[in-house]
């Protein structure tokens, strides 16, 4: 059996794991993954009660109950790179001896659900619609670097897509990845099911154009125009690809819901989201408790 070096699992001196500074037993079964630090304690605010608080970073975590279930939420920050910290650390807390740094014998199954924003690609959506990332895009790269990324995406509608858009071969390869099923009935009936591409930043992945000029203009209307057996790409955001992605591979169950803050066929976004936040953690906790 492997023993992990301390090189690629590192341990802090109170026990905890390098960058979550979490220990084992501070995490439940039911994780929420938030992109921004202070929505971790609105998510809290619902928790009848906490057992700890635990703050490194961008990486901000509470554990406590939601109607007699034990949940944890913690903040990621913004993009991929954070996803694959978080997910790994996440997952090592879970399925790690760090006594022996041996994969434990017994398989820990974690239940990741991101709550996040998201801007819509298509005209019939509208701002404070949550998104359910029935299927994720990557164009972040980041599962091409692990083992198995073929045996858990779907090559077909990747073929599709990079035929469609005449996808750059100076782009990272995109991946198509679906979210859990169990967790995609859950969430059915509170709301949208849609094709969501998660880019590795905010501007020109997305087709946003300030200063720097996009790579190709057009990107985003080939994106628009997409369609595979009547399925239709709905939003952009930054992080649900790479989550679906690693818990796929490590046996773990994950999916995104994505409140619409930006209409970007419109070319209008709100800044007073916070309502529609609240409401979408409100519903989606309703829902995790009921597993």
């Amino acid at each position: 059996m492997r023993t992990i070096p301390p090189s690629e699992l590192i341990i802090n001196d109170d026990g905890s794991i390098f960058h979550l500074h979490l220990r084992p037993e501070q995490i439940s079964d039911i994780v929420i993954l938030v992109g921004d630090p202070g929505r971790v304690s609105l998510v809290a605010s619902f928790f009848e009660s906490r057992e700890c608080e635990v703050s490194n970073r961008e990486f901000n975590t509470v554990t406590g109950v939601y109607k007699g279930r034990r949940m944890t939420v913690l903040s990621t920050g913004i993009g991929i790179g954070n996803i694959d910290i978080s997910v790994s650390e996440l997952d090592a807390l879970a399925n790690v001896d760090f006594a022996t740094r041996q994969v434990k014998p017994e398989f820990r199954r974690l239940t990741l659900v991101r709550l996040g924003t998201s801007g819509a690609l298509q005209p019939d959506i509208k701002v404070g619609e949550a998104v359910f990332s029935r299927t994720s895009v990557g164009f972040d790269g980041l599962l091409n670097y692990y083992k198995g990324r073929n045996e858990v995406c779907d090559l077909e509608i990747e073929r599709a897509f990079m035929k469609h858009t005449g996808w750059s071969e100076l782009l990272p390869k995109p991946y198509f990845i679906d979210a859990d099923r169990e967790l995609a009935a859950l969430f059915a009936d509170v709301t949208r099911e849609g094709i969501t591409v998660a880019a590795p930043g905010f501007y020109a992945p997305q087709g946003r154009w300030l200063r720097l000029e996009p790579a190709d203009v057009h990107l985003n209307e080939k994106i628009e125009s997409f369609e595979y057996h009547g399925r239709r790409i709905t939003n952009f955001e930054m992080e649900s690809s790479a989550l679906s992605g690693m818990a796929a591979l490590m046996g773990h169950r994950a999916a995104t819901v994505c409140t619409i803050i930006a209409q970007r066929i419109a070319q209008d976004a709100c800044t007073d989201y916070k309502p529609f936040v609240k409401e979408m953690i409100h519903t989606a906790l309703d829902k995790l408790a009921t597993l």
